[in-house]
């Protein structure tokens, strides 16, 4: 997207995406806010057979398009791209810290790291202070919404979904970026989707494949795992990916 149409359309998503994040109030002692669950399931069910055609799972055999340290190196390339604007999120939640600390990480790693296909800032111990404009909804108190789940893209939530728009308008790379440029990193993001679904592949496919009932489980899942990123704490509640994200 050229950069003038981004910052044409960057005040209007802020507008009506503020909106929609808080428009869906839970229902008084439903377990969970949950009011498009026909719908959800519908667009669960596609995505299921779409992620069975590409990749494969339960009874069809498992398909791999890179290789596995291929597989690691556009992953990390592809979050690597994201920490521009996580620097972004992080100055609007007042985080100078973490903006200051992702900063280096994306110079070092941009470097040093090869584009990002590498990560030495791990190695040293600078850790990403990850941040998306959902986070900073949450952080300026919006509420969580509704839980949706998207075609290709998965659960969310509205407020997540309306962060999600917005970090695509206030991306810096999305403004420095064009024609030929931007398509490549379009291409290692997608390629970066597909080397974290082979690298999680045991997680997905026990959720979607395993389970007798996958829709559920993806929701309990993905719920508890955005709670407790977003620093929500609950004895009861267990983080499902703990042992992958952990460093």
């Amino acid at each position: 997207m050229p950069v003038s149409a981004r910052f044409h359309a960057a005040p209007a998503a802020f507008a009506a995406l503020a909106i929609v994040a808080g428009c869906s109030k839970p229902v008084p002692g439903a377990e969970f806010n949950d009011p498009y669950e026909k719908a959800n399931r519908a667009v669960h069910e596609v995505n299921v057979t779409l992620d069975q055609a590409v990749f494969g799972g339960g009874e069809v055999p498992q398909r791999r398009y890179l290789p596995g340290p291929l597989a690691k190196g556009f992953s990390n390339a592809a979050y690597n791209l994201s920490m521009p604007s996580a620097v972004i999120n992080n100055i609007l939640q007042l985080n100078g810290e973490g903006a200051t600390r992702d900063t280096f990480r994306f110079a070092l790693n941009t470097t040093f790291g090869v584009g990002g296909l590498f990560d030495p800032a791990a190695v040293i111990g600078l850790y990403a202070e990850d941040a998306d404009f959902g986070e900073t909804l949450h952080v300026w108190g919006v509420p969580e919404g509704a839980f949706v789940v998207l075609p290709l893209a998965g659960p969310t939530t509205e407020r997540d979904l309306a962060g999600a728009v917005v970090d695509f308008f206030i991306d810096p790379l999305g403004l420095v970026f064009d024609g030929k440029d931007y398509v490549a990193v379009e291409v290692v993001k997608v390629a970066g989707q597909v080397g974290n679904r082979q690298q999680y592949s045991a997680l997905i496919e026990s959720i979607l494949y395993e389970s007798a009932d996958s829709y559920a489980q993806m929701r309990l899942s993905y719920l508890q795992y955005r709670r407790n990123k977003l620093g929500i704490k609950d004895e009861d509640v267990i983080d499902p990916y703990e042992d992958f994200y952990a460093p």
